[in-house]
């Protein structure tokens, strides 16, 4: 096990068998985040300052006077100078791959700063989110202001994207904050460290961020560590929930991980359900079980809800992810919206991020998460549910 976590993913060594493979990235950054919980936040390493990410292009050949200069004039400073007296957004280094690259941010992309004091209740766990006085919930104050979204033909196929894993690797972490597009929602797990400024930073990106669950599977083999929800004690799950709840703010909503034995049990779901429901929170089932009853629930407590309709990358094979990128785009045009959900692997963030790309000249449109679940909300099929005492 040791030598497996040690070694590169994907690096000479045969594809793992499909079950083990499907969750193989998300367990084994579970385990290093669980050890990094006690390293304080210094030693993670410098300041996350993300943001919309675009190459900056090579300078023209210098001049005989620019090339008596030192080197480092070649490395994308004058450049990104440049960028910032012309347009007036903000350029800073790092996060890029390639020699000389920098990270610019477009004025107008940020989240509100979180927490919203309205919003949070002080916990022994940390600041665990709530319902405000005044009817405001995390699910709305938190996410990406209608202004914020390029308007959209009416008719036009809708895709979601929600990436998760995040928080566990940092430099992961950083890399997917700055080269995904804002709409695309990110998915933090509780374990890792560090987790207020990376989830801070996302929201600085534009990018609406989840709280990813662990939740008891049917298999208990396929997961371990501490603070999962429980299927049969409800004390401990509920225990468990204001922990993860409180490792960061800013979430909209909560995402299962795992969690196949939690979500088919309606007794552990609708005690689940009726949480989010008083603290305003959405929930998102990543569509990895069947058995899962907490659509049903959700619609019953009046939580927000939607359901992945596909796995990106269950194969990391490229071709694999292309393929899955391609069927989601069908389902969009079928059904008018479709939500893909990956579980945060660099490769195939990568396509993701060229795939998102593209949308716009295909005629469908990228929108956040918060925009697909007011969508759903809004059908006549969710409006005649009525919520329970």
């Amino acid at each position: 096990m040791l030598n497996d976590l040690n070694r590169p993913l994907g690096v000479d060594r045969e594809p793992p068998p499909r079950n083990v493979r499907k969750r193989h990235w998300l367990v084994a950054s579970l385990v290093l985040g669980l050890a990094g919980l006690g390293i304080a936040a210094g030693l993670i390493g410098g300041k996350i300052d993300p943001g919309a990410v675009a190459p900056i292009q090579p300078l023209a050949p210098p001049s005989s006077s620019a090339a008596a200069r030192p080197s480092a004039s070649y490395d994308g400073v004058e450049s990104a100078q440049q960028v910032e007296t012309e347009s007036g957004v903000k350029v800073f280094r790092g996060g890029g791959t390639a020699p000389g690259s920098v990270i610019i941010r477009a004025p107008g992309t940020a989240l509100k700063p979180a927490p919203d004091g309205r919003l949070v209740e002080d916990s022994r766990y940390g600041l665990l989110p709530r319902r405000g006085a005044d009817g405001a919930s995390p699910s709305s104050v938190y996410a990406s202001p209608k202004a914020m979204q390029p308007p959209i033909k009416p008719g036009t196929p809708r895709i979601t994207l929600v990436v998760g894993g995040m928080g566990l690797n940092p430099a992961a972490t950083r890399e997917a904050i700055a080269s995904l597009p804002a709409a695309v929602t990110l998915a933090f797990a509780p374990y890792g460290a560090d987790l207020a400024a990376q989830a801070a930073a996302a929201r600085e990106a534009g990018h609406e961020i989840l709280l990813q669950s662990p939740m008891e599977p049917f298999n208990s083999a396929d997961f371990f560590g501490p603070h999962v929800l429980s299927a049969t004690d409800s004390a401990k799950a509920a225990e468990d929930l204001h922990w993860q709840m409180g490792r960061f703010v800013g979430y909209t909503g909560v995402m299962n991980f795992l969690g196949g034995r939690f979500t088919a049990n309606q007794v552990a779901t609708q005690g689940f359900m009726r949480e989010l429901a008083a603290r305003g929170l959405d929930f998102v089932d990543d569509g990895s079980s069947p058995q899962s009853v907490a659509g049903a629930i959700a619609s019953q407590y009046g939580v927000g809800f939607v359901k992945a309709d596909l796995r990106l990358d269950e194969s990391l094979r490229p071709e694999a992810i292309d393929a899955a990128l391609a069927r989601l785009e069908s389902l969009a045009r079928e059904k008018g919206f479709a939500v893909g959900y990956a579980a945060g692997l660099p490769a195939a963030n990568e396509r993701i991020a060229r795939f998102a790309a593209e949308l716009e000249r295909r005629g469908l449109a990228l929108v956040p998460l918060s925009a697909a679940i007011r969508d759903k909300s809004s059908t006549p099929a969710d409006k005649s549910q009525s919520r329970p005492d």
